[in-house]
């Protein structure tokens, strides 16, 4: 019941399509009641099954009075025209009876697309939401292909059980059996005759839905962009989050995500294009068996009577709606019903980085960075113990240890992408718990090890973390990251795509690009983390050279495995097993002849 809840909330916006859709099936059914209804009355007064009526007496409204009418209207109509001038109005009427009633049909499966269109896109737009609000740590223990699966495939299961009806796994499949044994019983001869022409008439539907597929195909490739953007997000959360980009990547996937619900709607309607067209040609064989059946009848031929006649495409028709209908709807059901429990394990995911009701803006760094008593634990296995650290502004802080000491988890405690269990983190003596966190963000740069590059041109990239850019401005940034010339050297120079993460870039232009990044987006504070580490000795020299223009007149944090890289900080903090052991310009360290640091030198000297 929760689950039937949470969809009709969804179906809330659009409920005056939902009340066009009931409005056009009560029509679609009118026109269907009058085009079975035309049908016996009027073969059974041409066949002679009834006593002439001469005068249908005064007008009252009754079933009696307008069955003598329409049989005493009917009788003139043959008497001057002919039985079969009659029997071919009969085909007429009732086909243009059909003809309304299935666009009917396609107008309100019509609403009913975009209330599925919309419905989706409503849905995966509240998940992509939701992961950009998700701390880091969520996703340390969700696979991003787990999280694109639920946003993708379980919405659209949840879509396809909607739209499904249980009845239809136990109903139709009877009807059909039950009637196609009739209706070889009744007459095998118009039976044969009838699938002899099912070909034709399915030739015409596979030409009137051929561009179906192509349709479909342009609606996977814009999920597969859509797809794309979502995996750049958790890719590049870190990026996104720092660079306080979370509007820009909504404006990109609402983008992305509209252009499919537009496709998918357009798709949508095609199929159902396809469903009232097979009616139509239904309905078209069975006047044609009507008519080759009648002149049976009126000839005695193969023992056909009228009413035999009547009853056995009665029956022919009612066979269409119960084929078109057989699915597996109960297991869509099924797999629908728990696709929603795991969009709701994403969903009701506890969002641990909140910001504060009256929380504080803050647009400078004044004066210092404070590591007061901090602790934090994973899986309740202590990461980082009581650290107790200030940064002056202004200064360089390498901070060193082995792998998993710690390291890269002080940093991101920052800018807030995960809280520390005890203690506090201060900037300018505040609590950055009570800080704005967009603002916070504002205030740090971020170049990573592994360098997270969009799929955009060089200039969308470099540009990434400020809201408007110059051509001039990113240039500039370009320049002093030693990222220019390469950028020159490329068909399209700034305009040029960098291809999926970055694949079309070496690692060190990478890492400029991340460089340009964070210099255009000009913060006073800078984390460093293992920017250098993973590239050759010539990427180094140029990268290492960009990150000291990029230090300058900045206070960094700097994360580093290679201690030659900052021999010169103002302060270097080592760290093991989570604690600070040792803090100390590199001289000072080096001076401690069994020091952790020392330790540390001497076997990358080695």
């Amino acid at each position: 019941m929760n689950n039937v809840r949470l969809l009709l909330k969804y179906f809330a916006p659009y409920k005056w399509s939902a009340v066009k859709s009931i409005v056009y099936n009560v029509l679609s059914a009118l026109f269907a009641l009058g085009s079975y209804t035309l049908a016996a009355p009027f073969l059974t007064i041409l066949f002679n099954k009834i006593e002439p009526v001469t005068n249908p007496g005064p007008y009252h409204l009754s079933a009696s009075y307008l069955a003598a009418y329409t049989k005493f209207y009917i009788l003139n109509f043959i008497k001057i025209h002919g039985q079969a001038s009659s029997l071919l109005m009969v085909v007429v009427i009732v086909i243009v009876a059909s003809l309304f009633k299935n666009s009917f049909i396609f107008l309100a499966n019509n609403c009913i697309a975009f209330i599925r269109s919309s419905t989706v896109r409503d849905l995966r737009k509240k998940l992509y939401h939701k992961i950009l609000r998700l701390p880091l740590s969520f996703f340390t223990d969700a696979r991003k292909g787990d999280v694109m699966t639920r946003i993708s495939n379980d919405v659209q299961e949840v879509e396809i059980s909607v739209m499904s009806s249980l009845t239809m796994m136990f109903r139709d499949p009877i009807l059909i059996l039950v009637f196609v044994i009739y209706l070889f019983v009744s007459s095998y001869e118009l039976t044969l005759f009838a699938l002899a022409l099912l070909p034709v008439s399915g030739w015409l539907i596979g030409r009137a839905s051929r561009t179906l597929r192509s349709s479909s195909l342009v609606g996977q490739q814009y999920l597969g962009r859509l797809l794309s953007v979502v995996e750049e997000t958790l890719t590049g959360l870190r990026i996104v989050k720092g660079f306080n980009a979370e509007e820009k990547m909504k404006a990109q996937f609402a983008d992305s995500n509209e252009r499919y619900a537009k496709v998918f709607k357009r798709v949508t309607r095609k199929y159902y294009l396809a469903s009232p067209i097979s009616e139509f040609l239904s309905t078209i064989v069975i006047m044609v068996l009507m008519y080759i059946g009648g002149n049976m009848a009126l000839q005695g031929a193969n023992n056909m009577s009228p009413s035999t006649l009547i009853t056995y495409l009665i029956v022919f028709s009612q066979i269409i709606q119960p084929a078109k209908n057989i699915t597996t709807a109960f297991f869509a059901i099924q797999k629908g019903m728990a696709s929603i429990d795991r969009i709701d394990q994403v969903l009701d995911a506890e969002e641990t980085i909140t910001e504060k009701v009256n929380a504080l803006p803050v647009s400078s760094f004044k004066d210092s960075i404070e590591f007061r008593g901090v602790w934090y634990a994973y899986n309740n296995e202590p990461v980082l113990r009581d650290i107790n650290l200030k940064i002056k502004k202004g200064q360089t802080i390498a901070i060193v240890g082995k792998s998993g000491a710690g390291k890269s988890t002080l940093a991101d405690l920052l800018p807030r992408f995960m809280d520390c269990d005890k203690g506090s983190v201060l900037i300018d003596g505040i609590d950055i718990r009570d800080l704005k966190i967009r603002d916070l963000r504002y205030l740090m740069g971020l170049v990573s090890q592994s360098p997270i590059l969009f799929n955009t041109s060089f200039k969308e990239n470099i540009a990434f973390g400020v809201e408007t850019a110059e051509l001039e401005s990113v240039e500039t940034a370009a320049r002093i990251a030693n990222a220019h010339d390469f950028i020159m050297e490329t068909e399209l120079g700034y305009e040029n795509l960098v291809g999926e993460s970055g694949n079309k870039l070496s690692g060190g232009q990478r890492q400029r690009i991340s460089i340009a990044r964070a210099i255009m987006a000009n913060p006073p504070i800078l984390i460093l983390d293992e920017a250098t580490s993973a590239l050759d000795t010539e990427s180094e020299r140029l990268v290492q050279d960009a990150i000291l223009k990029l230090m300058k007149n900045r206070t960094s944090i700097v994360i580093a495995h290679r201690l030659s890289t900052i021999q010169h900080a103002d302060l270097i903090v080592v760290l093991d097993e989570g604690a600070i052991v040792e803090t100390g310009t590199h001289d000072e360290l080096m001076q401690k002849k069994e020091g952790f640091y020392r330790k540390l030198h001497s076997f990358q000297a080695i």
